[in-house]
């Protein structure tokens, strides 16, 4: 049998990690029975083979791949099993935009925004909303509400500021009545976008929605919820830290490094920390959790060897692994039971296992069964960069032959100053390798993940590291028990925030770059090896030139004279890229979702980036709506120079950010790369006051290749027929971005007539409150033969050269909105 384990463990456990990611490409889950038939008929096979193999005196190729094969498919039935669950916890359709009332506890802590709360709801009882006013009228549960729902209270945009309505005191462990709308998980999708669908469902989320805020709605408190120690004692110390700690950052930051809160920290200290490279230092990660797991261990093991009768019950190094292991697992759950967190008590578990065994076990088996252990847990880890990340770096660590700790090798020494002079340089040396290594090693899969590098981060690491692991976490956790260490922990962090905004100012602090190609990542991915193995210098030189394309990689634009067309999935609001051969214009910056967060921050920046687009041309506003203007400030922030063309009136406060304003007028034109740009409204005579924004919108058409598109922001009737009377047949185009989201109040029959699109693109929300687009108006393009693509449904619509491409098609998976079995 151990001949069997040498030979065929290791291909067991690559297989069902392989099982696993395929599983995981999948656009739909399989039929119930089906998963359930392949798990059980794989799992008896494995034990069969196992069975057989073990007596067998030799083993071959053949039986490897069996064991692989057998693996594999258990590893994908049992992920489509576990899918089904999760899928079957969701929304029903039907509930969908209803009032319904729900009784529950708040389970996690709220996470503050000026203006609204957000939090998860343990769901108990379900019911349609009470409406009327007999209260003794009790109307039947509801089946089809999922377990656990994301709930957003307060929020809404009103008099220029955030309105604040969920009360102050609104704590987790909490048990509530509220009167609620919900929806099926659903996130916007762009190019290489965050999938916010996966985040839901890998969190078990099985619905969003809002608190309604209408004065006819009553809430409920109802009092503490029995259970939920864990949420109350994070709420408390997340409190407390709050009252203690005056600086709001400072606080910020130990209340996620002690709670796991990490919408604590502000969006700016966020920003901070990527471009310094040190953000997976200040949430609660695999880092924290292993260090902490390794202090408690050390403790552990010397409290026990000054105890001979423990000594005697059970040896200190057995001792201090699980008591470690347990103590990392009660600061897992304290610290929120994140998903990072929980991946690291399970890897810690698998590698005690595997210790307590006695036996040697190669370092690439027992990483790969601590990657199997934990793909069995949750196989929707191995999508998370943070899996691939902390693995990477393990293996190259252990490949290049790095101590995770300096071995005792300076004990000949004869004096004690000798012994620890001797300790710290071999500490210090060791530390700048095992930095460098994961620095270079890393680059490449953080440039695949998310397309940059911090340039500072090795000189950052070295300082922060130790500060953030050795000191602020230390002393965050023991103000627990003795407040006046989160005096201490602040200044350090505060001393850490001076340090890293001085790097942060340095040339070049981050490398950004484009998405790259399949190829590039493989070869970066090898150069990265490559320079941090031990061996010949030939090799190494190799390194370089394997990872030049990921740091520069090429960059596909359309050919000249022809143009592309990207509208994004931005949710209520419009926000479309035109490119070119050379040339980038970017129309309408989408709207603002929160008081710190907005299209332009969430969505244009990182697709800009991600294509390549390191300087933009022209920015077009069409009017001053906010879901029009939301992201333009953080354009202007990220792009400052660039030249902007808008509908804007004089006073606006966007101007005063914008260094080279012109606005839109009639017959301006202009080409870029054989590729003709017109602006079609608001003429001279469409400027007299009073107007409303939409009655100025700048309409734009760009013709070339033979394909035109039309982008005709938020003009209405009146301007629609203004259009048709000044350009008749001029308004041909091949793509129209429908006008106003479609809404009742445009689309004429005529103005369709003269544009004649062949596609229309509706950028609206999900289940829009506005009601767009108009039944009325989806169906007078219908009436035309005219293709309508929703952006809820397409995710970013991509057009070029009279072909277009819903984002959403382009990667299905079974977590998507609308997707179930096969």
């Amino acid at each position: 049998m151990r001949k069997v384990e040498g030979q065929g463990l290791g291909w067991a456990l690559g297989g069902y990690l392989a099982g696993t990611l395929w599983q995981l490409q999948q656009a739909a889950v399989w039929p119930w029975a089906w998963s359930l038939g392949l798990a059980l008929l794989s799992g008896a096979g494995l034990a069969a083979w196992a069975w057989q193999r073990g007596r067998a005196e030799a083993s071959s190729w053949v039986s490897r791949l069996v064991w692989a094969l057998l693996a594999a498919c258990l590893a994908a039935a049992v992920a489509d099993l576990r899918a089904h669950g999760r899928l079957g916890d969701r929304l029903s359709l039907e509930l969908e935009g209803q009032d319904l009332e729900l009784v529950g506890v708040i389970a996690s802590l709220p996470q503050w925004r000026e203006g609204s709360a957000r939090f998860r709801f343990d769901v108990e009882s379900a019911r349609p909303a009470f409406a009327g006013e007999d209260e003794q009228a009790q109307p039947p549960a509801l089946a089809g509400v999922p377990s656990r729902v994301l709930l957003t209270w307060g929020g809404g945009f009103a008099n220029g500021a955030w309105q604040r309505r969920p009360p102050e005191d609104l704590q987790a462990g909490q048990r509530w009545r509220f009167v609620v709308r919900l929806r099926q998980p659903h996130g916007s999708f762009n190019p290489h976008g965050f999938d916010v669908e996966l985040w839901l469902f890998e969190n078990g989320l099985g619905a969003t929605g809002s608190v309604r805020s209408l004065r006819s709605q009553r809430h409920e408190w109802l009092g503490m919820a029995p259970g939920y120690p864990v949420q109350r004692a994070r709420q408390a110390v997340a409190d407390a830290i709050r009252a203690r700690v005056p600086d709001g950052r400072s606080a910020g930051v130990l209340a996620a490094l002690v709670v796991g809160e990490q919408s604590a920290i502000e969006r700016a200290d966020w920003d901070l920390f990527r471009v310094t490279g040190v953000s997976h230092l200040m949430a609660i990660s695999g880092l924290h959790v292993t260090m902490f797991a390794w202090l408690a261990a050390g403790v552990l093991r010397r409290v026990w060897r000054s105890r001979h009768g423990w000594m005697l019950a059970l040896p200190a190094p057995v001792a201090a692994r699980w008591g470690g292991l347990v103590l990392a697992l009660g600061y897992a759950v304290f610290s929120g039971w994140g998903v990072p967190a929980q991946r690291t008590v399970w890897m810690l578990a698998t590698v005690a296992v595997l210790a307590q065994s006695g036996r040697r076990w190669p370092w690439g088996l027992m990483l790969m069964c601590t990657a199997t252990v934990v793909a069995a847990v949750d196989p929707w880890a191995l999508l998370a960069p943070g899996f691939w990340l902390s693995f990477v770096a393990v293996a190259l660590l252990m490949a290049s032959g790095d101590g995770a700790w300096v071995q005792a090798t300076v004990s000949t020494d004869p004096g004690r100053w000798s012994r620890w002079t001797a300790w710290l340089r071999q500490s210090v040396g060791a530390g700048l390798r095992t930095q460098a290594i994961a620095t270079v090693g890393l680059a490449p899969l953080t440039l695949i993940f998310f397309q940059q590098v911090s340039v500072v981060g090795f000189v950052s690491n070295l300082v922060a590291i130790p500060v953030v692991t050795l000191v602020v976490t230390p002393l965050a956790m023991l103000g627990v028990v003795a407040a006046p260490c989160w005096d201490l922990a602040a200044m350090a962090v505060s001393g850490l925030s001076a340090w890293l905004g001085w790097l942060a100012q340095w040339p070049l602090a981050e490398w950004l770059t484009a998405a790259a190609p399949g190829w590039a990542m493989g070869a970066g991915v090898v150069g990265a090896v490559l320079a941090v193995l031990p061996g010949p210098r030939g090799p190494r030189a190799l390194a370089l030139l394997l990872v030049l394309p990921l740091l520069w990689p090429p960059v596909s634009r359309p050919v000249a004279g022809t143009f592309e067309v990207i509208a994004l999935d931005v949710g209520q609001g419009t926000a479309v890229l035109v490119r070119t051969a050379r040339h980038t214009l970017v129309y309408d910056t989408g709207p603002v979702y929160s008081a710190d967060s907005d299209a332009g921050q969430r969505v244009l920046i990182p697709v800009l980036q991600a294509l390549g687009e390191r300087r933009i041309d022209l920015l077009m506003l069409s009017h001053r709506d906010i879901d029009h203007v939301g992201g333009a400030r953080a354009m202007l922030a990220r792009h400052p120079g660039i030249a902007v063309s808008s509908s804007l009136e004089e006073g606006h406060e966007l101007l005063q950010h914008m260094a080279r304003h012109e606005p839109c007028r009639a017959g301006q034109a202009w080409q870029w790369d054989g590729v003709l740009f017109e602006v079609l409204h608001p003429g001279a005579e469409d400027q007299a006051p009073p107007l409303k924004p939409n009655q100025v919108s700048c309409v734009l058409r760009v013709s070339g290749g033979g394909h035109s598109a039309l982008l005709s922001g938020d003009i209405e009737h009146g301007e629609e027929a203004r259009l048709v009377a000044r350009w008749g047949a001029a308004l041909a185009s091949d793509l129209l971005i429908a006008p106003h989201h479609g809404s009742r109040t445009s689309s004429t029959s005529a103005f369709l007539e003269a544009v004649r699109p062949r596609v229309a693109v509706f950028q609206v929300a999900y289940r829009s409150r506005f009601g767009h687009p108009a039944r009325e108006v989806w169906e007078r393009y219908g009436e035309r033969g005219i293709e309508r693509i929703a952006t809820p449904n397409c995710g970013a619509y991509r057009w070029s050269q009279g072909q277009g491409r819903c984002e959403r098609d382009l990667r299905p998976r079974y977590w998507h909105h609308g997707r179930r079995a096969s």
